[in-house]
């Protein structure tokens, strides 16, 4: 019986559509990243509406990356798809954030008493780098909105990542990606800009000192009211943040 061999150019197809699909996912991994600063950013707000084709036509790209990123955003619950007529931004999930505020409380808490205790090993290098932003003359303080607004993220995990602990780390970076837009809408009025440089600096003075109850304290109380502000957010701030945040391209 003979024995039936492929033919050599058999394979080229299939490492061509290899090529492809690999190129597929990085152009839909870009997609999928530009979309979600799209909604963190304001471009796309809750109840928006749009089709494949015009994120297609405004991100350059193919449908076949638009609709892989969709669907992964879909997945995380930042979008849903309606029968015949595109996709929508689903509202605010507030319940969820609530939660997710209870759960960054308890990692930020326990990462700060970790970096109080003398005998385990941090990175304290970055708890340096914070102090060079939050720890400067009321004249030297930032009034950047975004700025702030992204350095008061970085500080919160920075806290964390010089905790040690990489599990908790990657936990807390999921948690931050999903509740970035309420923290954004945080930092639209300069009263809490003032609020935040003041705050940090307390817990950063606390940590630096190994005082891991009262900076646990301050901790809880900063993300208490943060978390007492996302309680008061509507649709109509989104709105605002939105129409401030336009800019000529």
């Amino acid at each position: 019986m003979s024995t039936v061999r492929p033919r050599p150019e058999a394979s080229v197809p299939a490492a061509a559509a290899s090529t492809d699909a690999a190129v597929f996912r990085t152009r839909a991994d870009e997609v999928y990243a530009q979309l979600k600063r799209d909604v963190a950013e304001f471009i796309l707000v809750p109840g928006d509406r749009f089709t494949e084709n015009e994120i297609s036509d405004r991100l350059g790209v193919s449908r076949t990356p638009v609709r892989q990123a969709l669907f992964r955003l879909q997945q995380e619950g930042f979008v849903e798809v309606l029968f015949r007529s595109g996709w929508r931004v689903l509202p605010f999930d507030f319940e969820q954030f609530e939660q997710l505020y209870d759960l960054r409380m308890v990692l930020e808490t326990t990462a700060v008493h970790r970096l109080c205790e003398t005998d385990r090993h941090i990175d304290r290098r970055l708890i340096d780098t914070l102090a060079d932003i939050w720890l400067v003359p009321a004249a030297q303080r930032s009034g950047d909105m975004a700025q702030v607004a992204k350095w008061d993220e970085a500080f919160h995990c920075a806290l964390v990542a010089a905790a040690g602990n990489a599990e908790m780390a990657r936990v807390h970076g999921d948690v931050t990606d999903r509740i970035r837009i309420i923290r954004r809408l945080d930092f639209t009025k300069q009263p809490r800009i003032d609020a935040t440089y003041d705050e940090h600096a307390k817990i950063l003075k606390a940590v630096r000192a190994n005082r891991g109850d009262q900076a646990a304290m301050l901790l809880r109380a900063h993300i208490e009211t943060s978390q007492a502000e996302v309680r008061k957010i509507t649709l109509h701030q989104v709105h605002l943040a939105r129409h401030a945040g336009k800019t000529p391209r």
